[in-house]
């Protein structure tokens, strides 16, 4: 699999039957959020915490059978949350992030999704991430118990780290896979095709 360079900070289309997957970042301040996409969408790591100012969309082409244009959004600052509710319904994937030392970030995620399916109750793929998996020594958070919510919100569920890069490309080759699957089906998430990766 090849996942193309091309990166840019607004949205274009270099293909006309390109298929699109707009995703946003949710989750509580200092998870990693911002992290996960310079992770994948530049192979780097910044040590130094920066909150989010707004919201900066960044695309990248991944090419599977066909290429798949992913946007991808990071999450506002408490401010700026009014403007949420629009992202996610004009969103057709929602990833939500906790921080796997920080049990408290893991206790907000209904709030998160319980605001995505208040918006869109269906055809949104929801994603939880664990992040900060090598960080496992300190760790506040079970995997058993991610995958015990993961299965009663019947969403996909996998452990990453933004710092070392595991499970990054995974997550988003995932997510470039599955819209098309659920176009397809006509369904919110097929379970058959959900994963448990940490």
């Amino acid at each position: 699999m090849n996942i193309s360079p091309t990166m840019s900070g607004t949205f274009t289309v270099p293909h006309p039957n390109l298929e699109r997957t707009k995703i946003i970042v949710l989750g509580d301040q200092s998870t990693g959020k911002t992290s996960l996409i310079t992770r994948f969408m530049y192979d780097t790591f910044d040590e130094k915490y920066q909150a989010t100012i707004g919201i900066d969309f960044l695309s990248k082409t991944m090419y599977l059978d066909d290429p798949v244009r992913l946007q991808l959004g990071t999450e506002f600052q408490e401010r700026f949350r009014s403007l949420i509710p629009s992202y996610i319904r004009d969103s057709s994937v929602v990833i939500t992030v906790y921080d796997i030392t920080n049990r408290a970030s893991f206790m907000s995620i209904g709030k998160w999704i319980d605001e995505v399916r208040s918006e869109r109750p269906s055809n949104v793929m929801i994603v939880l991430v664990g992040n900060k998996a090598d960080h496992s020594d300190k760790r506040e958070v079970t995997v058993e118990e991610a995958i015990k919510l993961a299965g009663s919100l019947d969403i996909i569920f996998m452990e990453t780290s933004a710092k070392t890069g595991h499970n990054v490309n995974t997550l988003f080759q995932k997510i470039a896979f599955s819209p098309m699957d659920m176009e397809k089906d006509g369904a919110n998430v097929d379970r058959a095709n959900s994963a448990y990766l940490v």
